[in-house]
């Protein structure tokens, strides 16, 4: 369900509440939101925090990224905060890595050319991150099955701009709840509509003020959602981890966590 219209101050804002399973039944309201950051929440967009009975939220991004825009949360600690930093999904960090030197204007064409071609795509992004975080990412499954039956049941996770490092998470826990993948895929592909105009525009900005061009493997990394990226991020799980849920026990999380969130995202804990 969409959510950017009642959080306000986010743009990419949804409940995965009602995602069809692969049985006939939905993916409980209530139970998981993905956002993008809430650094920019109104006093409204709090409120409604408060109204969805959100008692978890949990921020993907890195120490840098919070310290430039940390979130707003409410004042009376009825959300806490947990900081689970995943490496890889900051577009600007991540060009940063790959510029030879603080020069960034002394780049010539060739050297752009040459940097361009360092930066991956984004399957080998997802791949990229996936391999480095099981165990946040397990930690974000197993937050939601902990949240359960609690006052306030509801966990909301983001990154940044709620596409790459949210929108793996959000598979993982689709899957686990037992989505099929064209239902994963449509809520995946969603954020690229979501991101569309001035905030797309802001995200591309934080790339070419580092002096590179916004050439279109930057402009999908920044700002697209092709299906295709988050297929070959649950394919690579598939052939080194079984399944998912094989993944996430990789990440430490338990047999009787699993069936935690299994029962949490279904309405049944």
């Amino acid at each position: 369900m969409e959510l950017t219209s009642v959080i306000d101050g986010t743009h990419n804002a949804r409940d995965l509440g009602g995602i069809a399973l692969d049985d006939g039944a939905v993916v409980a309201s209530g139970v998981v939101f993905r956002s993008d950051a809430l650094a920019t929440l109104t006093p409204a967009g709090v409120q409604s925090l408060l109204d969805l009975r959100i008692g978890t939220v949990i921020d993907l991004r890195t120490d840098n990224e919070r310290h430039r825009a940390p979130d707003i949360l409410p004042s009376g600690g009825e959300a806490r905060l947990v900081e689970l930093s995943i490496l890889g999904g900051a577009m600007d960090e991540l060009v940063k890595q790959l510029l030879p030197s603080d020069d960034h204007a002394a780049l010539d064409q060739a050297q752009i050319a040459a940097l361009v071609e360092q930066i991956p795509t984004l399957d080998e992004l997802y791949i990229a991150i996936l391999q480095s975080s099981a165990p946040q990412f397990a930690q974000v499954a197993r937050t939601v099955a902990e949240s359960a039956g609690t006052e306030r049941p509801g966990v909301l996770f983001h990154c940044t701009a709620g596409k790459d490092r949210t929108g793996i998470a959000a598979a993982l826990l689709l899957t686990v709840a037992g989505a099929d993948r064209d239902a994963i895929v449509a809520d995946y592909e969603l954020t690229q509509t979501n991101l569309a105009g001035a905030f797309a525009d802001a995200l591309t900005g934080l790339i070419t003020q580092l002096g590179i061009p916004l050439v279109p493997r930057l402009e999908t990394l920044a700002t697209k959602s092709p299906g295709s990226a988050i297929t070959a991020a649950l394919d690579w799980i598939d052939a080194n981890h079984g399944d998912v849920a094989g993944y996430l026990r990789s990440g430490g999380l338990t047999d009787a966590e699993l069936d935690g969130v299994h029962r949490a995202l279904r309405g049944t804990a």
